[in-house]
């Protein structure tokens, strides 16, 4: 064997060897838009693979990431009720003590901008900062999430292959936890079958429809359709107290201005049946309150919404629907419970 050719095979043997050595690379995975949805801005740095939403869904489910290892994320949102709190209307913290906020549906967050019923969080990875640390809710801090997590073996292999990293910190913690969360995609309700030709609505759904698509319920310009989401993802004032009565700030705290006093997110009308109870303080326990409220027009304030022009002393006070037609639009929004989201295995404790 010639000196040139002995080179080459001592370089060949090296890069064979150099190869077995790599880490494999991530799985990319493949971010499906159900019919009817608009496609989502997905986070150029945060790309979604296999193995980082494994590592995010086991992470959801880990009590590790509270106080005394107490409680897990999965613990205020429970899949069965949407992944909302199990009818609470306050979730309970690691150390018992109640929030003043219901739990929101961690449903089509993909579609999200701002997070949490203020928008405190510009982007659904800053949104996990926060329960962590919230002295009310999982009470730690993250250098002590971390130093647990880089005591584990396991968490370390996990971490080095959905990230390539070798010490595990908050960052990728929440980018993780952000790629489960995206994958939580609500689109298979019979609502959706219908709009894919696929099964026919009753009569009262479809007289449902049409009032919630029309002015005489008024829910599409904020619940609107046809984004696939059943929210603009705007925030509004919907008519639940007066400027005297108002206990909470809601979107005021972030921007601090006084016209977003008693502004809170559109929450999603998906799987709205399992959710109970509504709004962000939960104070209607069934989908009925919630419909008499809109129905008898809501309470007049100085940041009120627009869109609740049936004010009590307005031209055209309440919806007035009648017994039939609240019954019709409430069988209507029992068509957007999707029960495959709700069953999914993949979207289960590991």
């Amino acid at each position: 064997m010639d000196k040139r050719a002995f080179i080459l095979l001592g370089l060949t043997g090296a890069f064979i060897f150099t190869s077995c050595e790599k880490e494999p690379a991530t799985t990319p995975y493949t971010f499906q838009v159900p019919v009817g949805f608009i496609t989502p801005t997905l986070p150029a740095d945060n790309p979604m693979t296999v193995e980082g939403i494994e590592l995010g869904r086991r992470l959801f489910y880990d009590p590790l990431l509270s106080k005394n290892d107490a409680q897990s994320c999965a613990n205020c949102h429970v899949q069965s009720y949407g992944f909302t709190d199990d009818g609470l209307q306050y979730s309970i913290g690691v150390d018992g003590f109640a929030g003043d906020r219901n739990s929101m549906a961690t449903i089509n967050l993909a579609w999200g901008t701002e997070f949490f019923w203020d928008g405190r969080a510009s982007s659904l990875e800053n949104q996990i900062y926060g329960p962590v640390t919230n002295p009310i809710e999982m009470n730690t801090t993250w250098p002590e999430v971390e130093a647990e997590l880089n005591a584990s073996a396991t968490y370390r292999d996990l971490f080095k292959q959905a990230f390539d990293i070798d010490v595990i910190d908050s960052v990728h913690v929440s980018k993780a936890i952000a790629q489960f969360l995206r994958t939580m995609i609500s689109g298979n309700s019979k609502f959706d079958k219908f709009v894919r030709e696929e099964v026919n609505l009753t009569t009262s759904e479809l007289n449902g429809l049409v009032i919630y698509n029309t002015e005489k319920g008024d829910c599409f310009h904020c619940h609107t359709l046809t984004n696939g989401l059943a929210t603009d993802n705007q925030f509004r004032n919907n008519g639940l107290d007066s400027d005297a009565s108002m206990t909470d700030d809601g979107r005021m705290d972030v921007t601090g201005l006084l016209s977003d006093r008693g502004k809170f997110k559109v929450p999603t009308l998906r799987n709205i049946e399992l959710t109970a109870p509504y709004m962000h303080d939960g104070r209607f326990a069934t989908l009925d309150d919630v419909v008499n409220h809109y129905d008898q027009g809501g309470i007049e304030s100085s940041t009120v919404d627009p869109l609740m022009k049936h004010l009590p002393g307005s031209q055209q006070p309440g919806l007035n629907l009648t017994a039939q037609e609240k019954i019709d639009l409430i069988n209507f929004l029992k068509t957007l419970t999707d029960p495959d989201f709700i069953a999914n295995p993949a979207f289960s404790q590991p």
